[in-house]
């Protein structure tokens, strides 16, 4: 029995593997909180940590790959 296909796709159209779909979301995260108005107190002590964050995990994916 044959099943049909739910690969996620792209604006053009291409299908997308899962560790695309993530890192798509990962990367529409970080444009949008990079998008955001600032704010006046200056502290970045939360975008630092999210990068880390997500830096550490591109890391950890790199080695799988």
């Amino acid at each position: 029995m044959s099943t049909k296909g739910t690969a996620a796709k792209s604006a053009s159209g291409a299908a997308m593997s899962k560790y695309d779909v993530e890192v798509e979301s990962r990367l529409k995260a970080l444009e949008a909180k990079a998008n955001a108005p600032v704010s006046s107190s200056g502290d970045t002590s939360e975008l630092s940590a999210k990068l880390e964050e997500v830096y550490n995990w591109y890391q950890q994916v790199r080695n799988v790959v």
